[in-house]
């Protein structure tokens, strides 16, 4: 045994024995739990151990029933439960022998003055506050209710006084923490407790966090003073934006989805900081279309967008638009895979795969390549709103998630031309995959397909020319002639539109709104071509 773990025999007051820091033998537990999975195992080992376990209410039933000798907290306090359970613990006999400092010769005749007993381990989870909230049927009173006061004071007083009163909130920590007991005397070291500790202040923390955004949400305050968020790992990932970095993924607690809620991984590797970047992109993009569509997503722009008649259709009309671009790219699809679409899909290299649904045999042509991850999300949710937040140095930029709720009722012609109804259909889908195409940002479709993005650019012009560029590069100077072209933000100059023209397109979109509007839409009469303002930008920074 360490000189950190000693303990010396002597004894100040009723049950107290002077320690040092990770020095205590467990001889005291307190148990106070509303999910009760482990509860009665731990308890009973406990008892083994030699310990006194000490409990309330229904955990103190639920151990009784079992055969296991319990204490019950009103003995401890000297004091009853009361008020349906609302006070019980709150007792200063309590906390005096939780937050005792054992190496503190004035704390300990304090406590041999008072006759306090010493509490060595405490076990508490919550009142299911969250999961009572997410029911959707629960009255006011019956959340307010469920929000714990005790049980977060009793974590939190453990918690600080962790070097001589060790707490478990996790039933995932049941073992570890008895296996250690066994191997150590009755002891915990000080790297445990201290790992306890740390989980302990963010159990309660997100748990604060979840009642402060229920206030919050009741009184309707989308910004307010304070915003209180917490998350919860759901996946370690294979590495960073570099292999060099390590990552994982965390969900924001009480969302009411997330990226990989419902989403069951078939096959390869475990996904990478880049995968899940891409896939949350090219789930946002499919998720606006009704009709099956296909969006190819490569560092976080598309790099193809396409409806089809079929899944199969959607995918090679988005992967024509650029071929080279999508090698190694992020594919999600809003309709089943079957066998002809996997065989076109495995044609590619393919990182991640996302489909509702994979049939069999689809299964067994994708399953050939080991490196492809395939992933199922049967109940597909519906598109996400409220806010999303960006994080920059030392804090989070919050704003309403953007989304493209312009009809063709609300948008303007601008020029003499109106949009023919092929045209119009276009404009429309073009608007749509050009909000999540990083801006600057330019989209020319045609047939309700990309064929030319310029993504990414300081220069609106840089971006046109890139998306001629990319279309006549695989579609060819035919399919550009009558597309439609899409700008996230208005042309300050004539010159882009003017590319565009030159190239073939016949209608474009774009919010309106330059001081040089007046020369654009010239530029477009000139040519006879179609000019559309939606008066909304969308830009994505």
């Amino acid at each position: 045994m360490t000189a950190e773990n000693e303990q010396t025999d002597a004894t100040v007051g009723p049950g107290i024995e002077r320690a040092e820091p990770g020095g205590v033998r467990v001889r005291r537990a307190l148990l106070s739990v509303s999910d009760k999975t482990g509860i009665v195992e731990l308890a009973e080992d406990l008892v083994e151990l030699g310990v006194e376990v000490v409990s309330t209410g229904g955990t103190a039933r639920t151990l009784t029933e079992a055969g296991v000798p319990v204490r019950a907290i009103e003995d401890f306090t000297g004091f009853p439960e009361m008020m349906d359970g609302r006070v019980k613990t709150l007792h200063p006999r309590l906390y005096a022998g939780l937050l005792a400092v054992r190496s503190n010769e004035s704390h300990l005749r304090a406590a041999a003055e008072h006759a306090i007993e010493p509490v060595d381990l405490v076990c508490v989870n919550l009142y299911p506050f969250e999961q009572t909230v997410a029911r959707g049927d629960a009255s006011d009173e019956e959340i307010v209710e469920n929000i714990d006061v005790g049980g977060p004071t009793m974590i939190r007083a453990a918690a600080k006084n962790h070097a001589f009163a060790a707490v478990v909130v996790d039933p995932a920590d049941y073992t570890i923490v008895l296996t250690e007991l066994r191997e150590s005397g009755g002891r915990l070291s000080m790297v445990t407790r201290e790992r306890l500790a740390g989980k302990a202040f963010a159990c309660t923390a997100r748990y604060d966090v979840a009642i402060s955004s229920w206030f919050a949400l009741r009184a309707e305050e989308d910004f307010p003073p304070q915003r209180a968020i917490a998350y919860e790992k759901a996946a370690e990932l294979r590495y960073g934006e570099n292999p060099h970095q390590r990552a994982a993924y965390y969900a924001e607690v009480g969302a009411p989805t997330h990226l990989l809620a419902g989403v069951a991984q078939l096959h390869g590797k475990e996904l990478s900081f880049n995968n899940l970047l891409d896939l949350s992109a090219a789930r946002e993009l499919v998720e606006d279309f009704s009709e099956p569509a296909c969006a190819i997503v490569k560092h976080n722009n598309p790099c193809g967008c396409a409806l089809g008649r079929t899944a199969q259709d959607a995918y090679e009309r988005a992967f024509a638009c650029d071929p080279m671009s999508a090698y190694g790219g992020v594919i999600a699809l809003n309709r089943p895979v079957d066998a002809a679409c996997a065989r076109a899909l495995g044609s590619q290299f393919v990182e991640v795969l996302l489909a509702p649904r994979f049939d069999a045999e689809a299964l067994e042509v994708l399953t050939q390549k080991k490196n492809v991850r395939l992933l199922e999300l049967q109940d597909w949710p519906e598109p996400a709103g409220g806010l999303e937040a960006k994080p920059v140095i030392g804090g989070l930029l919050v704003q309403d998630r953007d989304a493209v709720s312009e009809t063709p009722d609300q948008m303007r012609v601008m020029t003499a031309k109106t949009p023919t109804e092929r045209e119009w259909d276009d404009l429309r889908f073009a608007w749509q995959v050009c909000r999540h195409v990083r801006s600057n940002a330019i989209v020319i479709a045609s047939g309700g397909a990309t064929i030319g993005i310029g993504a990414g650019q300081m220069s609106r012009v840089d971006a046109v020319n890139i998306a001629i560029e990319k279309a006549r590069a695989e579609a060819g100077p035919d399919l550009l002639a009558g597309a439609s072209l899409a700008s996230d933000a208005f042309f300050p100059f004539a010159d882009g539109p003017q590319l565009a023209i030159d190239a073939g397109v016949t209608a474009i979109i774009q919010p309106g709104g330059s001081v040089r509007d007046e020369e654009v839409v010239a530029a477009a009469d000139q040519a006879n071509v179609a000019m559309v303002a939606t008066d909304v930008r969308h830009f994505r920074h």
